[in-house]
């Protein structure tokens, strides 16, 4: 294992060091330990970790927080979106326009919130899209009639979790679209597909050897709950075709391992 693998370890494990010393020393429950530590790790990344070019960081509503509460009151998270993601957007603009460039960015903004345990409204994406809501409610009845999930605030606590623009699109990739059809299909760049699958990849990989979903959410730099997606996705593969295209995936993965380029 590479330095910076190790390097992620040392740090999940400090972690786990804390987790304990809340119990012990402050005589706090196990869950209730484990939660403090979470919170305090997504704070502290959040406000520590440099921006990248094309990122902002905004202030949204927790996850669970009820929809019924006064806005004033109700839990906020920080939380960094990739509101441009250069060269992946420019493709998606110059293959299918501007309409279907600023659907891709409230995908990806959704799903970035959620990852980051926050829920964004459609008023959140109108304001740093710089577009009026009713152009936003547009898309997204356009985005559900082609089956896209759209975690919105009121969206998801009405109709319960449902499968990223990420997950679904490695379903495709199972169902055994090419990636250039799947690009094609969802209206993404062809680099964020492949980046995608080879990401779902890596994740049964470390899955296999075995980790812990959070463990593996530590290395991979991912959100646990797209990790998750990404494993209800592996179990639940059924076809030996979508077996073998996983398997051969892998077999690159390891071969890349061996040459150090992984």
């Amino acid at each position: 294992m590479d330095p910076h693998h190790l390097a992620r370890l040392e740090a999940k494990t400090a972690s786990q060091q804390f987790t304990r010393m809340l119990q012990q020393d402050f005589n706090l429950a196990p869950k209730i330990a484990q939660v403090i530590v979470q919170e305090a790790e997504l704070y502290l990344n959040q406000q520590y970790q440099p921006l990248k070019v094309g990122q902002i960081r905004v202030v949204l509503a927790q996850r669970h927080a009820h929809t019924a509460r006064d806005v004033a009151d109700t839990p906020t998270v920080n939380v960094t979106w990739t509101l441009d993601a250069g060269a992946e957007d420019l493709a998606v603009l110059d293959q299918h326009g501007s309409q279907r460039l600023r659907q891709v960015r409230i995908q990806r903004l959704l799903a970035e919130a959620l990852e980051q345990g926050a829920i964004a409204t459609q008023e959140d994406l109108a304001r740093v899209l710089s577009v009026s809501v009713r152009t936003i409610k547009r898309d997204f009845a356009q985005l559900h009639a082609e089956g896209c999930y759209l975690p919105s605030r009121g969206y998801l606590h009405g109709v319960g979790r449902g499968q990223t623009h990420k997950a679904r699109i490695v379903k495709l990739w199972l169902q055994g679209m090419t990636y250039d059809q799947i690009a094609v299909q969802t209206h993404h760049s062809l680099t964020s597909v492949q980046r995608y699958i080879l990401t779902f990849v890596r994740v049964v990989h470390l899955h296999q050897q075995p980790f812990e979903p959070a463990d593996i959410a530590h290395l991979t730099q991912l959100g646990l709950p797209l990790v998750r997606e990404y494993l209800a996705l592996h179990h639940g593969i059924n076809s030996d075709a979508a077996r073998r295209r996983l398997q051969e995936q892998l077999d690159r993965l390891l071969q890349g391992q061996k040459k150090g380029a992984w």
